[in-house]
């Protein structure tokens, strides 16, 4: 066994045991810790399959955004763990089931004669998969790369436009009135008698 080969075990047993672990972990802070260990073990996986943009879109979308968003929503939640013990004991019976209909099914695909076709050898590159990947996305593939860029922006836009929603009682300011301010609308000058001094 090489060392490479060695490492890629190495790196697959971490994520298939941090991938268990988010499951059955019972807090959902360290259940999102365990992921994230999951989503690093999965890109130096593909880091040592060479494929080292998947490996680092992995880490700074997954990682870097999602798993930071999850977070934060788990922590401002304050979600009570004594709850969610409550029917894991009464719902373990069919999760086993599932899982173990799952596994069935992926065995007696993975097994059949359709995926078992002959490796070709590794043909070495001229450049790296980075750059071959940014040629064919903006050259051949760049009219569907614009198409799902603008789908993910609508679906940005309406996403903030469905949560959005006007509360009575909430204080804001509006910049458009703050910058055609004029002075007499701040500033009131109040002629008064001067007082007089009583001996």
């Amino acid at each position: 066994m090489t060392f490479q080969l060695f490492i890629f075990y190495l790196f697959s047993a971490v994520t298939l045991l941090s991938a268990v672990a988010v499951v059955t972990v019972r807090n959902p802070i360290y259940s999102a810790l365990f992921l994230i260990l999951a989503f690093f073990s999965s890109a130096a996986t593909w880091v040592l399959l060479e494929a080292e943009f998947l490996g680092v879109v992995l880490v700074l979308v997954y990682v870097g955004a999602v798993m930071v968003l999850f977070l934060f929503v788990i922590m401002m939640l304050d979600i009570q763990v004594d709850t969610l013990k409550e029917g894991f004991i009464r719902y373990l019976p069919v999760g086993l089931l599932v899982a173990v209909a799952v596994a069935v099914e992926m065995i007696l695909v993975m097994s059949s004669d359709v995926f078992k076709v002959d490796i070709p050898a590794p043909v070495p590159l001229s450049v790296d998969n980075t750059k071959a990947l940014g040629e064919v996305l903006y050259t051949e593939y760049m009219y569907p790369f614009e198409v799902a860029a603008v789908i993910l922006v609508v679906a940005m836009i309406a996403a903030i436009v469905l949560t959005m929603r006007r509360r009575k009682g909430v204080k804001k300011q509006n910049p458009s009135k703050q910058v055609r301010v004029r002075r007499n609308d701040r500033l009131r000058i109040v002629k008064m008698k001067a007082e007089e001094k009583k001996s």
